[in-house]
């Protein structure tokens, strides 16, 4: 059986790995070493740090802690940070939003090319020789499979394949991130040193000057990453470096157009809900048109009407006598989940907090909104105080000039400054205020 040697603290350690990727032997790439795992693992510090606190931002924006919003109903202490999402700026959510999942998408390149970069590790043997060396595998496996398990989440969030999924990609989404920055955190605290200490052993300016034929191993590590018997290069660290970048930008150009708007909108080629339905003032992006979420004509006919309830008696109005009312308006956009958005719209209708004011709550705390929409978990959706009183936030009946359309939520739909595409509720049926 082949003996390899590790020599620690000048201590000779002898191992008998098992055959294949558990001996050092087997990995032989000349570009593997600290020195490319360092550049890699900062730009993923950076970015991860990024999408962790928009994360938290975005999960903040759906008002979890109002009734009829929690998807997550025993986050218990992770959701201490919660705070009254605001209504200014109107756009705060769409940058949040396309910057969390454009983002993420950037960094898949990354991320795959640092789990590369450090591969050998992952097979380490024996597992584990010391408790504090214990400790940094557990953190490491947490790591790589919290990483994966929450790009996979978010890119199936995004693609709207929720049907692989084993539960609410909200509940599953916000505990595999607890997981996986606890993880981060450990593994930082633990790496830092060392990542400082790599990236200070050669110049990246100098590094991105030599070619595949003058690449050389870097120097023999204690930590398994430079391979003991190292293969010819076929491609340099500069090069590495460029597939990765460029990988990375092509995600960006093909992704970041759902969410910037304009002539890149038509290079958002992995955006299915980037385009436009049509032609026409209703010809904006919606994320699930009236026949699939099982909206029909009777719900929204003649008939119709919108039930406002306060302290009283309920009251009930129609379209007619809804449009009979003062109109406002508002220049807003509609940004989801996903990442993707509209431009700014023209709306037009009634403020949320005229409609308190009917409902005899005119300093109302919280609204239920409730959809004519059955059997989805996104029929109602309940605001804060501030939402309400925003004089741009309405129960819009028009858009662009002309009546809503079903796929848009006529008969009226919810439409407020910064606020989940989501909890825009569409097809609107009651509202309930709360003192």
């Amino acid at each position: 059986m082949v003996r390899e040697t590790l020599v620690r603290g000048g201590r000779a350690i002898t191992d008998n790995p098992p055959p294949g990727p558990f001996r050092r032997s087997f990995w032989r790439s000349p570009i593997r070493g600290p020195w490319l795992t360092a550049v890699l693992g900062s730009v993923l510090l950076v970015g991860i740090t990024i999408l962790f606190v928009t994360g938290l931002a975005s999960y903040a924006a759906y008002n979890p802690d109002l009734g009829g919003n929690d998807l997550t109903p025993a986050k218990g202490l992770l959701g201490f940070y919660l705070f009254d999402w605001p209504t200014e700026p109107y756009w705060l959510y769409r940058l949040n939003q396309g910057v969390h999942v454009t983002l993420g998408i950037v960094l898949v390149p990354v991320l795959l090319a640092k789990l590369w970069s450090v591969v050998p590790k992952l097979f380490a043997w024996p597992p584990a020789r010391s408790p504090a060396q214990l400790l940094e595998r557990l953190s490491l496996l947490l790591l790589v499979g919290g990483a994966i398990f929450e790009f996979a989440t978010g890119i199936v969030n995004i693609q709207y394949w929720y049907e692989p999924l084993p539960g609410s990609f909200y509940g599953l989404h916000f505990y595999g991130a607890w997981v996986f920055i606890g993880a981060f955190v450990v593994h930082v605290g633990i790496r830092f040193p060392r990542m400082v200490a790599a990236l200070r052993s050669r110049s990246l300016r100098a590094e991105l000057r030599v070619d595949t034929a003058a690449t050389r191993p870097e120097p023999p590590d204690s930590h398994g990453l430079v391979a003991s018997d190292p293969a010819q290069p076929t491609m340099s660290r500069r090069g590495a470096l460029a597939l990765v970048g460029g990988g990375s930008l092509t995600l960006f150009v093909m992704t970041a157009g759902q969410s910037i708007g304009g002539p890149l909108r038509s290079t958002a080629l992995l955006a299915p809900r980037g385009q436009v339905l049509s032609e026409g003032p209703n010809g904006f992006q919606v994320n699930k048109t009236a026949f699939a979420a099982g909206v029909i004509g009777p719900q929204t006919g003649p008939s119709w009407q919108l039930e406002l309830n306060g302290p009283g008696e309920p009251v009930q109005f129609g379209r007619d006598e809804l449009l009979a009312m003062p109109q406002h308006a508002a220049r807003l956009p509609i940004a989801c989940v996903e990442g993707w958005s509209t431009g700014n719209q023209s709306w037009s209708g009634i403020r949320l907090a005229d409609l308190a004011r009917l409902a005899g709550l005119p300093g109302a705390s919280s609204v239920l909104v409730e959809s004519v929409q059955v059997g989805s978990a996104f029929a109602s959706t309940s605001l804060r105080r501030n939402q309400i009183l925003d004089p741009q936030s309405l129960l819009a009946l028009r858009v662009n000039g002309v009546d809503l359309s079903l796929d848009h939520g006529f008969p009226v739909r919810v439409i407020v400054p910064a606020n989940p595409g989501v909890h825009n509720t569409k097809w609107v049926g009651r509202m309930s205020f709360e003192a």
